[in-house]
Formats: C-alpha cells, sequence, structure tokens
C-alpha cells in the first residue's frame, strides 16, 4: 500500500515538495513516520490513548528534523472540523478506519473538507465483496456461503465490524466533491497467512506479486482490502 499512496502522490505533486498530511487513525504512526522521514510536515489523529503512546514513543526515537515536521494529536477522526481548519492539508490518509465506522459518511464528508483544492484522500478499507474469500479458501464452506450476503465480519481480533463495497464508496466520494481518481487490492495472495508467519525468504518477489496484482484485474476485486484514492475538486 505504500508504494500505491506513494505512486499517487507523486504523480500529483513535483518532487521535493513538502506535502501537508493529515493520518487520521494513524495508529502506532507507521504511515506517518514514513511520510515524515520522506520530507512531508505530518499531523496524526489517533482516538486510542495505546497507540498514541506508542506513535510518541517512536516518534521520540527519530532525529531532530523529523521530530520538528510531524506532530501527534489525541482525538476521534470525526471530529477533525474541531482541530483544523477546512482546506489545511494536501493529503489526509484513513487507513484501516471505517471498518470501526457504522456510519460513515459523516466521517468521510468531514475528511474531504480538510483537503485543500487538488487534495488526496486516501482510504484502506475491507473489501465487501470479498469477505467469502478467507473462510472459502480456508474450508469453512458454511462461513463462506454466509459471508456473500453480508458486510459483517469479525476481525483478528475477533471484533465484530464491517466492510465497504467499492461501488458504494465510489458514490460516496463522488457525493462529497472528492471523486475516485485510482483503486487498488492489498493483500491479494497474503491474506489467509497467520498473523506470526515467518516473512518469505524472497520479500521482494512477494511485495512484486502482490503490487502487480493490486492493480491488475480481476485480483484487485477479490483483495481482501481496497486502497481507494479520491482526489478534491
Amino acid at each position: 500500500m505504500a508504494r500505491q499512496l506513494d505512486e499517487q502522490i507523486a504523480g500529483r505533486y513535483p518532487v521535493g515538495r513538502r506535502l501537508r498530511v493529515l493520518d487520521v487513525g494513524m495508529g502506532q504512526g507507521t504511515q506517518a513516520l514514513r511520510l515524515a522521514r520522506a520530507g512531508h510536515q505530518v499531523t496524526g489523529l489517533e482516538q486510542d490513548a495505546t497507540m498514541v503512546a506508542a506513535a510518541r514513543e517512536a516518534l521520540a526515537s527519530q532525529p531532530d528534523g523529523i521530530r520538528e515536521r510531524m506532530r501527534i494529536i489525541e482525538g476521534d477522526g470525526r471530529d477533525t472540523g474541531v482541530h483544523f481548519l477546512p482546506g489545511s492539508f494536501d493529503v489526509v490518509l484513513c487507513h484501516g478506519v471505517l471498518m470501526y465506522v457504522e456510519e460513515p459518511d459523516a466521517l468521510l464528508a468531514g475528511l474531504a473538507r480538510m483537503l485543500a483544492p487538488g487534495g488526496l484522500l486516501s482510504l484502506l478499507v475491507r473489501n465487501a465483496d470479498a469477505l467469502a474469500m478467507r473462510p472459502g479458501l480456508s474450508g469453512d464452506w458454511s462461513g463462506a456461503l454466509a459471508a456473500f450476503d453480508t458486510t459483517a465480519y469479525r476481525n483478528r481480533l475477533g471484533m465484530d465490524v464491517r466492510a465497504d463495497r467499492r461501488e458504494t464508496l465510489t458514490a460516496t466520494l463522488a457525493g462529497i466533491g472528492a471523486p475516485l481518481h485510482a483503486w487498488y487490492g492489498v493483500r491479494v495472495f497474503t491474506d489467509t497467512a497467520a498473523d506470526d508467519a515467518e516473512i518469505a525468504a524472497d520479500v521482494e518477489a512477494l511485495l512484486a506479486a502482490e503490487e502487480r496484482a493490486g492493480r491488475t484485474d480481476p485480483y484487485r476485486g477479490v483483495a481482501a482490502l481496497l486502497h481507494l484514492c479520491g482526489v478534491r475538486g
């Protein structure tokens, strides 16, 4: 996904331009730190105190220049209007968040308002059109059959959450003034791997296969996750 995001940024902005980035639901700050290291001015917004602490610890270990380019705010992604002025950011990330939000339209509209004209909105969501893949590939036939007609699922943390359909999000993005510009699949081949599985010896070949599948039909349509990129009009 990082490669996909970098591709979209490179296609929209001149090389070397320092972008204003907002990472909503940043978790432990993996993407936020990566972009700060790349020279961008990054704001991370996270409501989970444990994740905030982990992100601040990771940031504290970075060189001064990187620490100066990143700030962390503890708060809810649905309250972006409380923290920031409209049009304050060139790039807004919302990765792995929508599955925990029962009604995401208001959140997405708020994120779109944070974008400057021409700004990039990057969403990573669970693919509701592929919910049957994981149980099916694992031989759980009753689970696979049940997954065809729902957007609800239980994640690996044991939490009951929800997935999104690309068609629905495409309509939502158009409605909030940030129509879909590009989309990718994420975890096409590796979704059924155990969390503690050893990294493949030829990790570059693995990443190349995933990257190719993530941009190629029909493979990207059955990916576990979808990476959707909208552009503010």
